[in-house]
């Protein structure tokens, strides 16, 4: 536990902005992030500049958001377990909320096999406990599966009271590109964007009529992450009525269009929901993306990269 807890508060330490970057961390009305959940020493220097953000004043509750890897779901589920046990100790479930989001109809609760295997909950946990530690909180784990665009926005109508409390504080949980033959996912783009040329599926059998050294698969799939990442970069104060709707809309044609595999794609997309049900009361939130990174750089069809972003939602 301590080497962990150290190793958390390194790559904490680490996480230095530049001035161009306009990320002054802690960021006052922070009340989300998004960020990966592979293993510590792939993302975990990713994820510290998502948790950097987080601003803990007055938080008592966390909610994680995780995509369902092992088990198909069409709907959400909460946790039946008291508490989760960390290396650096316990984090208690939120019985009560879990029972009013249980009444919803819309939820059931995920068999502890389910639980124990979900490593996109899981490994948000040691960040938590280490970001909160002084803050008496309880978590809500929440498994999404794979739902459509309209249960997303059924899911976000519901969570959106809960983001709205001042008192809770969401994870969104999400790594990016999964590129490679082994994640059956070869998307490339042979023109830097902004460009009209389509994007292609690259094949490892025949000649490769693209040249990779000259446009590397790896500069390919930084384009397509960023262009999700701006279709989900929401401000307020651009003149768009509904950002968060527009912002929706446009996320769920870009993954039809590419097949991007944004394993989050779902926790993401309730987020979506939860913050287009309280633009409709007047409150617009902020998504800023602070870090971007590749587990390697794919040179030729044998290499395969999994991405990781990390971003704060704030009501400025």
């Amino acid at each position: 536990g301590d080497g962990l807890g150290q190793e958390l508060s390194g790559w904490l330490e680490a996480v230095k902005p530049t001035e161009q970057q306009e990320f002054e961390p802690p960021i006052a009305g922070c009340k989300a992030i998004i960020g990966p959940h592979a293993g510590y020493s792939y993302s975990g220097r990713a994820a510290a500049w998502a948790y950097k953000a987080i601003d803990t004043t007055g938080i008592k509750r966390v909610f994680i958001l995780g995509p369902s890897h092992h088990v198909y779901l069409t709907r959400c589920d909460v946790s039946g377990c008291e508490y989760y046990e960390t290396p650096l100790g316990k984090l208690r479930i939120d019985k009560e909320v879990n029972d009013e989001l249980l009444k919803t109809g819309k939820f059931k609760t995920m068999s502890l096999d389910t639980d124990e295997d979900e490593h996109s909950i899981e490994m948000h946990l040691p960040y938590i406990y280490h970001v909160f530690q002084d803050s008496d909180i309880t978590i809500v784990p929440i498994l999404v599966g794979a739902i459509d665009r309209t249960q997303e926005a059924d899911y976000g109508r519901i969570l959106a009271p809960y983001l709205a409390d001042p008192g809770n504080f969401f994870v969104i949980s999400s790594d990016f590109c999964h590129w490679g033959t082994r994640f059956r996912y070869t998307f490339y783009y042979p023109e830097p964007l902004p460009s009209d040329v389509a994007g292609v599926r690259l094949k490892s059998s025949g000649p490769q009529q693209y040249n990779l050294s000259q446009r590397p698969i790896y500069a390919s799939i930084s384009d397509l992450d960023h262009e999700a990442m701006d279709i989900l970069t929401i401000n307020p104060a651009l003149e768009v009525e509904t950002p968060a709707a527009h912002s929706h809309r446009k996320f769920c044609d870009y993954l039809d269009r590419t097949g991007n595999t944004i394993c989050g794609r779902h926790p993401i997309g309730v987020l979506l929901g939860a913050l287009l049900e309280l633009e409709k009361d007047g409150k617009h939130a902020k998504i800023e993306w602070v870090r971007y990174e590749q587990s390697s750089r794919c040179q030729n069809l044998r290499d395969s990269s999994v991405s990781y972003a990390s971003a704060y939602v704030s009501f400025p």
